[in-house]
């Protein structure tokens, strides 16, 4: 029996190990961590304040596989989950709530979800469970009297691994039909039956971009509204006109370094004469790289721009995938060194999403980057011509290059344009609405 001794924040604890283990010490200027060792023994350990559950794992970065199981481990592994985008609309006695599935990273899995509703901004709410659905149909609301909902994300097990933001919407009674005016009595002057004002279809959008960036609003691929966010990179959106319906609205940010964010989508059900609050919108950081090309074991920078004061979660794709963090600053930058030394030659991609107050963004774009032998090279300041959609490559996405998609659209592309359409659309072999979103996307007038 071995017996190994951990020191850690002024607390001594023993473990006494019944079988043989291999380790290594983890040293810095200001602890010793001798010989981490995870039980194999299984169950866990739990007081009035934590529970810890053992298991058995690597203490570097690294992936098992197995014919039924993936197990990701080491100390830079961060499981993580995107908070929902929600929508509120308010009916006659009832409020109608739909979000956005969150999606679960490195052994967060969706199971379902929990809406919860109160009287209060900021709550206390009461909670629900609503299943794995997108949806659901707040009743028996008093009209006249504000609701805040905000919706819970659960895993497996039925623990929450992420909350929404909040949105509020306030029942009204239906507005009666117009009586129809009587047909004039003749020779006279005839009244009328009473009018009613048409109630006005609303959205509202809101969210976080960056400081001080422009945020373009697109409706079924179409831009709708632009607006400034703030210098805490909130914004808010007011979109009125729309008729009833399912709509696919889109927004998207650029940074202070002209660098776009990835498009972030999500449907929208507008009920006519009502107001619709649509929130939670995060949009992800932008990413770039010093390097197009660095030399195995130098520093490649990775940088971009986010909410102020964010837990930045930066991921680069290898055979391994490896993982850091680090802080966006007060006008939402950030910048991490990583240490190309474990990467294999070849391309690499990194992205990154943020986190903030219990809200997690999605992924965003990739950046890529070589890991050679030679010198490293640096990266070339953006291109002026649009990445994509530039259809007649004159460096502009304009009223032209939607005309040449607008000729395709639910046709059988020609050969010649099928490798147009791979190179700067969707690259499906058809002409569609992700095409005209790309677009609008990359829209320069």
């Amino acid at each position: 029996m071995r017996r190994s001794l951990f020191i850690s924040a002024g607390f001594v604890v023993f473990f006494w190990l019944a079988s043989l283990a291999l380790a290594e010490d983890y040293t810095s200027s200001n602890f010793t961590d001798h010989d981490p060792v995870i039980s194999e023994s299984g169950g866990y350990s739990s007081s009035t304040n934590f529970q810890l559950f053992s298991g058995s794992g690597q203490t570097v970065i690294s992936e098992s596989t197995g014919t039924a199981f993936t197990a990701r481990t080491g100390f830079f592994y961060f499981p993580a989950v995107t908070s929902p985008v929600i929508s509120a609309t308010a009916g006659d006695a009832q409020v109608t709530l739909t979000w956005t599935a969150a999606a679960g990273y490195l052994g967060f899995n969706v199971s379902g979800y929990q809406v919860g509703q109160g009287t209060i901004s900021g709550g206390p709410y009461s909670f629900s469970s609503v299943g794995n659905v997108l949806a659901s149909t707040r009743a028996s609301l008093t009209n006249g009297t504000p609701y805040y909902f905000v919706v819970r994300v659960l895993d497996y097990f039925s623990s929450v691994i992420a909350t929404s933001s909040q949105v509020s919407a306030t029942p009204v009674a239906a507005t009666p039909a117009p009586s129809p005016s009587p047909s004039p009595s003749p020779g006279g002057g005839g009244g009328g039956g009473p009018t009613y004002p048409s109630a006005q279809t609303t959205v509202i959008f809101s969210g976080r971009a960056y400081p001080k960036s422009t945020v373009t609003l697109l409706k079924d691929a179409q831009v709708a509204a632009t607006t400034v966010a703030g210098p805490d990179a909130n914004f808010s959106i007011t979109l009125t006109g729309l008729n009833g319906g399912n709509y696919i609205f889109s927004v998207y940010s650029e940074d202070t370094g002209g660098r776009r964010s990835s498009l972030l989508s999500f449907p929208v059900g507008v009920t006519a004469g009502a107001t619709t609050n649509v929130s939670g919108i995060f949009i992800a950081p932008t990413i770039a790289t010093d390097k197009s090309e660095v030399k195995k074991g130098d520093n490649v920078a990775i940088f971009g721009q986010s909410v102020p004061t964010a837990e930045i979660l930066i991921s680069v794709n290898s055979d391994n995938e490896y993982f850091a963090k680090t802080k966006s600053d007060k006008q939402g930058v950030y910048l991490y060194n990583f240490d190309t030394s474990p990467l294999e030659y070849g391309q690499h991609f990194t992205k990154s999403k943020s986190a903030i107050s219990g809200e997690i963004s999605s992924y965003g774009q990739t950046a890529a980057f070589l890991v050679g032998n030679k010198r490293s090279v640096a990266a070339k300041a953006p291109a002026n011509c649009p990445a994509k959609a530039d259809l007649n490559s004159d460096c502009h996405t304009n009223l032209i290059d939607f005309s040449i998609a607008a000729y395709w659209y639910k046709r059988k592309i020609s050969p010649a344009f099928a490798e147009i359409e791979k190179a700067k659309l969707n690259g499906d072999g058809k002409v569609d609405l992700v095409d005209f979103s790309i677009m609008a996307y990359y829209w320069t007038g």
